[in-house]
């Protein structure tokens, strides 16, 4: 049929009315097996356990094509199964309103209606059932009919594999896996008298990313639009931590007036205080100011709780048995604290203060899900990004100190290449603005801004948010957590699932 000879498309409910035409149509199309087609009293059945799962697809008032599922706990038959097994012998007892995948048990599109697309109509109409319905996912069992042309040459899974490349036109699993359905198992002796398929079936799965697990513990909301509240610190002289705690606390006010989930402040905020130990040398004026950590930590617990903000501190010099490190805290609003720590120190912080780089990175639990923290020099070392990103981080957040424009430039260019690569959020934030009275920390160069990735439904340009350069301000934006997800599993690009993990491998020692 042409497209202009169309006037109208509409997927609706099956009906037993309907029978006598359903029936013509899968006669239609399939013609390698002519008694193969549905009773009535068994779409009775299905109608009465299903009526969602049970749609035709009609052109121009004609039926073209259909979709028949139920619902079944897959776990029960993820070993191996056939298609008697999985309807229960056609009777479909098998059909459980508390299973946790939507099986699909019949879908075609009569030949004349076909080229049309009406195809991936009903495949979406499973996706969004299975979303709406809160399922882990849709399965069912494909034919592979080209498969008898080459079975005497290669295995079944050997042909999957040409397939996928390309080397093999199977025009039904082509088309499932262009519809993002992926092989999970090959089904032996699945649907009787297939000889095409030679006696094989492929298990396809297509995962909801939205499905959310039933808990009898208590419920724990997770925020899907997360707003961030970004801290350009001006550096300035305090006379004292108190004065210093007020600027910090005056910005914790102004970015929870917002109803910001995170207050991000930059790396070494507290250096000021350093102005104090001038007539030190830099190794023990570092160590000084590093007297200051465990009650600034304590004091942003405390403005987390009382502003319901979660802050993340930037880092501050830290002495763990008698060592030096740049360590930073993530004051939870709930009243928990989680240390982290930098882990590549930069050959200034190493030679002038004696610095060592710390070895634990972590993803962090909060309520708004899981954030990593890289501070300044970490975020160019990708291997950090990645590992966070494999253990389902969304946000990396990046409190930074840089003095030059170049030093910036390298902060702020591998921030925006780590959320393309992981399809996440990268958020920095930095300090501007001179100390002329504090020995290795004159000037400082800063622009915060949150990175996206690169794809349609982010800005064009990978920047969701930008602070006016070399300036004191706050920078609110907001980032939406399910846009990753989709990104994932349907990105013009997909950066995680694309990785070559068959030539390289990247984990933790």
């Amino acid at each position: 049929m042409n497209t202009n000879e169309i006037e109208n498309i509409e997927l609706s409910f099956l009906q037993l009315k309907d029978y006598q035409e359903l029936k013509k149509a899968l006669i239609e199309s399939y013609p390698e097996m002519p008694d193969s087609y549905w009773l009535r009293p068994q779409l009775k059945t299905l109608i009465n356990l299903f009526p969602e799962g049970q749609v035709v697809i009609r052109v121009n008032g004609q039926i073209a094509g259909c979709a028949f599922s139920i619902i079944v706990d897959l776990s029960k038959y993820e070993t191996q199964h056939t298609y008697k097994r999985i309807s229960g012998n056609y009777s479909f007892n098998t059909h459980d309103p508390d299973g946790n995948t939507l099986y699909g048990i019949e879908i075609f599109i009569r030949p004349e209606y076909r080229g049309l697309r009406l195809g991936r109509r009903l495949y979406d109409y499973r996706k969004e059932l299975c979303e709406r319905l809160n399922l882990k996912g849709v399965a069912f069992g494909g034919r592979i009919p080209s498969y008898h042309k080459y079975s005497d040459q290669m295995s079944p899974k050997e042909y999957i594999a040409k397939v996928r490349l390309k080397e093999i036109v199977d025009p039904v699993l082509n088309f499932q896996m262009s519809n993002d359905f992926y092989p999970s198992k090959i089904l032996k002796n699945y649907l009787e008298g297939d000889e095409e398929s030679n006696d094989y079936a492929v298990l396809l799965k297509w995962d909801n990313i939205y499905y959310e697990k039933e808990t009898t513990k208590q419920p724990v909301l997770t925020k899907k639009i997360v707003r961030l509240g970004l801290i350009q610190w001006q550096m300035r002289p305090y006379n004292n931590l108190d004065d210093l705690m007020n600027q910090a606390e005056y910005f914790v006010d102004a970015v929870s007036g917002y109803r910001s989930d995170f207050a991000l402040f930059p790396e070494f905020f507290m250096a000021p205080l350093m102005a104090e130990n001038n007539h030190l040398s830099e190794p023990e004026a570092i160590r000084e100011l590093a007297s200051h950590t465990e009650e600034i930590t304590q004091r942003f617990s405390e403005l987390a709780i009382s502003y319901n903000i979660n802050i993340i501190t930037g880092s501050m010099p830290e002495i763990i048995n008698d060592r030096l490190y740049n360590a930073g805290f993530v004051c939870k609003r709930d009243g928990s604290v989680e240390r982290f720590e930098k882990l590549h120190v930069t050959p200034d912080e190493a030679k002038v203060w004696g610095m060592q780089g710390g070895s634990k990175l972590k993803a962090i639990e909060t309520d708004c899900g899981k954030i990593g923290v890289l501070i300044c020099y970490d975020i160019e070392f990708p291997e950090l990004s990645r590992l966070l990103a494999d253990e389902g981080v969304d946000i990396i957040f990046v409190p930074f100190l840089t003095d030059t424009q170049n030093g910036y430039s390298r902060v702020r260019n591998c921030a925006m290449a780590r959320a393309i690569e992981n399809e996440c959020y990268v958020v920095i934030a930095g300090g501007v603005g001179n100390l002329p009275k504090v020995h290795n920390m004159d000037i400082q160069f800063a622009q915060s801004m949150v990175f996206t990735p690169c794809d349609f439904a982010f800005p064009v340009n990978g920047i969701k948010a930008e602070a006016t350069p070399n300036t004191e301000m706050i920078l609110i934006a907001d980032v939406d957590l399910d846009l990753l997800r989709e990104l994932n599993q349907f990105g013009s690009v997909r950066n995680l699932k694309d990785r070559r993990k068959d030539i390289f491998q990247l984990k933790r020692l």
